[in-house]
């Protein structure tokens, strides 16, 4: 509670060094203050393949170029008869403790996107079709690496339409008991998290990172999602984490990390909460440009955290992106040689 009770005290102000280097995405000058910024989207398909990480089930999704003002779509290619299209939005988001999952007026589902959309966010593509052949994103190693990796070596090509990004102008918090959610103005997407569990192997850690020029590539993508052990049989109970294994997730007992090979990171835990956030963060619909704290939060706090953001208009407003601010954004500044660190 402690903890709780100091995120709530007056944030220090966070210097935010911008680096020169840029993503090459064309012949725009980056450097001059007034080059516009544009958005994104892909330069070739990538694929992935895998299981999902509850259903079980094979899973294949398909990142296809989209136009500007597309955002991010769903596709669910396995269905005809029904509106197969969800958009990766806050709006579309249901309540689910362990993932994220998307659900259409029609009553169509995606689930576990976090993973996916925080390899979006954080390499910088901001229109793409996703064709999925069933309810669920292949869960891959447990992280965003994979993902990261074929979005960074397809590359990206600029479309003729301005980037807007989502200022936050004044603090936003969602409470519920010791678990708590908040934005709060900043001048770049920076991300706060802390976490304790029981078990040793986790503990109590707490990590703040600034998300400009790759830092989500080079310090968080390759964290893998985790679990204690001895909630697999309750969450396998429900018809849960059908697909888990300890090849795609950390899996820890008391003071022993079970997986093979042990943790990537000392903090790998704290490090995959962040990459959650991420990309729960980017069914806004757009980058964000403030600070997310969040403590022992979960998909379906920031997901709160965002209908409270938008249910106020005076806590946000739409920010047009120049090449100064572009620079703050998180995909802005990886390059193919942040990928030699990624698992």
């Amino acid at each position: 509670m402690e903890w709780l009770l100091r995120c709530f005290r007056p944030l220090q102000s966070v210097s935010c060094e911008v680096w020169s280097r840029v993503l090459p995405l064309g012949q725009q000058d980056m450097n001059h203050p007034e080059a516009e910024t544009v958005q994104t989207t892909l330069k070739s398909v990538v694929t992935f393949e895998g299981t999902g990480l509850h259903t079980g089930r094979p899973a294949r999704i398909v990142l296809r170029p989209a136009a500007a003002q597309t955002g991010i779509v769903f596709r669910r290619v396995d269905v005809a008869e029904v509106d197969n299209m969800l958009a990766a939005k806050w709006d579309q988001v249901i309540v689910s403790p362990l993932n994220t999952r998307l659900e259409n007026a029609a009553g169509l589902t995606v689930s576990t996107i976090e993973h996916l959309m925080a390899a979006l966010s954080g390499t910088g593509v901001h229109n793409v079709i996703v064709d999925i052949d069933g309810p669920e994103v292949p869960i891959m190693d447990g992280s965003s690496a994979a993902f990261v990796r074929g979005i960074v070596e397809s590359g990206l090509t600029r479309l003729n339409a301005p980037l807007f990004a989502i200022e936050i102008l004044r603090d936003i918090a969602v409470v519920d008991g010791d678990v708590m959610a908040r934005l709060s103005p900043a001048t770049s997407l920076q991300i706060e998290f802390g976490i304790t569990f029981a078990d040793a192997a986790i503990g109590h850690q707490e990590k703040t990172l600034n998300m400009a020029n790759g830092a989500f590539v080079r310090e968080l993508c390759d964290s893998r999602t985790f679990c204690r052990h001895s909630d697999v049989e309750a969450m396998r109970a429900k018809g849960l984490a059908l697909g888990g294994t300890l090849e795609n997730a950390v899996v820890v007992e008391g003071d022993r990390v079970l997986s093979p090979g042990g943790l990537r990171h000392a903090d790998e835990a704290v490090r995959h909460k962040m990459l959650d956030a991420l990309g729960d963060l980017y069914t806004a619909g757009a980058p964000i440009l403030g600070r997310y704290t969040g403590i022992r939060a979960g998909h379906a706090m920031t997901n709160r955290l965002l209908k409270a953001l938008f249910a106020d208009h005076s806590a946000w407003r739409w920010v047009r992106c120049d090449a100064k601010i572009a620079a703050r954004l998180p995909g802005v500044g990886v390059s193919k040689a942040d990928l030699f660190a990624v698992a």
